[in-house]
């Protein structure tokens, strides 16, 4: 049975034609969307949602391509682009009578709320980033062998085709690497939770490596183009991620203080998991974030 997070309700939700979101809803009081990395779902959240949920209407949806979401056929660069996801989690928050909310990240959720916050400033309230650059940030600080460590950023930029064959063929040790690796703490992932993040994205290969192709193409555009027009974000925005800077050799904070003209950025000794590794860290820090104004 896959797990669910405990006192939360299920259901879908159609955010445009033929998608839907699956998405788990908890508590009362203002509004607040958190949205999952790879190779995870929803689940992610499962400890921070409920902590959030004491004092927040706490709203976690599977992105589309992802988890038991719609993985509609990649037809062009706009199907997984961040500005589309981003709309889909706007229209979600909606249709479940949010005009206005505060948004959290982490990973590819982290990149999808990047874009909802410069595409949909009236709407954001809040935006945490966890682990996370900027897209165009990512691919500029990439550099020599040191890339290594983003060596599935380029395979899954490839076209159609190779790369999804390649994943396929094993894509159990190919998702799971990533969760052994990035984790400082692997109990952090207990086994059902695990086996979930594998069948969800065995399930998945097209359609997660069509969101990376969109960030190897389009959303490199979109950042590219506000960047040229110097907009940045509205909101109040908490960063917190490790320090990738000292190994990629970039200083994270002035990264992301280019963007955002509210910036509170910490560094964590967590692994890439935080919000399993480090939850009650994680809600104190989404909390003070709210708390701002």
């Amino acid at each position: 049975m896959t797990p669910t997070i405990p006192d939360f309700q299920y259901q879908r939700v159609s955010v445009t034609e033929g998608v839907s979101l699956n998405v788990a809803v908890g508590g009362s009081g203002t509004p607040i969307v958190l949205l999952h990395g790879f190779p995870e779902t929803h689940l992610m959240w499962r400890h921070v949602a409920a902590d959030l949920a004491a004092d927040h209407t706490v709203i976690v949806p599977d992105l589309r391509g992802y988890g038991d979401s719609d993985k509609p056929l990649e037809d062009g660069p706009d199907t997984y682009s961040k500005r589309t996801m981003a709309q889909d989690v706007v229209t979600l928050a909606q249709r479940l009578g949010h005009e206005r909310f505060a948004l959290a990240g982490h990973d590819r959720g982290a990149l999808v709320a990047f874009r909802a916050g410069l595409d949909h400033p009236a709407v954001i309230t809040h935006l945490a980033c966890l682990d996370v650059l900027p897209t165009l940030d990512m691919w500029e600080a990439l550099h020599g062998v040191t890339a290594a460590v983003g060596f599935h950023l380029y395979l899954m930029a490839q076209p159609p085709g190779l790369p999804e064959k390649m994943i396929q063929a094993s894509s159990d040790e190919f998702f799971g690497y990533f969760l052994d690796v990035w984790a400082n703490n692997p109990d952090a992932v207990p086994a059902d939770v695990r086996e979930a993040y594998l069948t969800a994205c065995r399930e998945a290969v097209p359609s997660i490596v069509a969101d990376y192709r969109a960030s190897a193409g389009i959303d490199v555009d979109h950042d590219r183009a506000d960047r040229a027009a110097g907009n940045q974000l509205a909101m109040p925005v908490s960063v917190l991620q490790q320090d990738w800077g000292a190994a990629l050799g970039y200083e994270a904070a002035a990264l992301w203080g280019a963007w955002a003209k509210d910036l509170d950025h910490s560094t964590v000794s967590t692994g890439h998991f935080m919000a399993e590794e480090a939850p009650e860290d994680i809600a104190g820090a989404l909390r003070t974030l709210l708390a701002r104004s």
